[in-house]
């Protein structure tokens, strides 16, 4: 009878060690930055050549979003630039003009060089 018990506990530990393991490794996904919370907290900022910057004096805390969405952003302007005959270059910046309007106001937007704050 002992015996019967001392299985059923240990069967209910390894699946209590399993299942937490399981939320321990998808812990990190739960609390990945987002760009749009990375921008909020001005750990992001766009860049008027279309890809993302560290702001000056944020922490590198949103450096890896910032490469992968950049990484992102040029492949994406590549393609542009093949379907409409200009340069990467210029996709970027043309996609940053246009989406410039919709960027939520306190967002770091650098310009010619220049890092400012978005207004209204």
């Amino acid at each position: 009878m002992h015996m019967f018990i001392f299985k059923n506990l240990m069967q209910s530990l390894r699946k209590s060690l399993l299942l937490s393991l399981l939320l321990f490794s998808l812990a990190p996904a739960v609390y990945a930055l987002d760009l749009a919370t990375a921008r909020t907290r001005g750990l992001a900022g766009e860049v008027d050549n279309g890809y993302l910057a560290i702001p000056p004096g944020a922490s590198n805390e949103a450096q890896d979003l910032v490469n992968t969405v950049n990484q992102e952003r040029r492949a994406a302007y590549s393609s542009l630039a093949t379907k409409n005959n200009v340069t990467a270059e210029v996709s970027g910046q043309l996609t940053f003009e246009k989406r410039y309007p919709s960027f939520p106001a306190g967002t770091w937007v650098k310009i010619q060089g220049k890092w400012i704050k978005k207004g209204m």
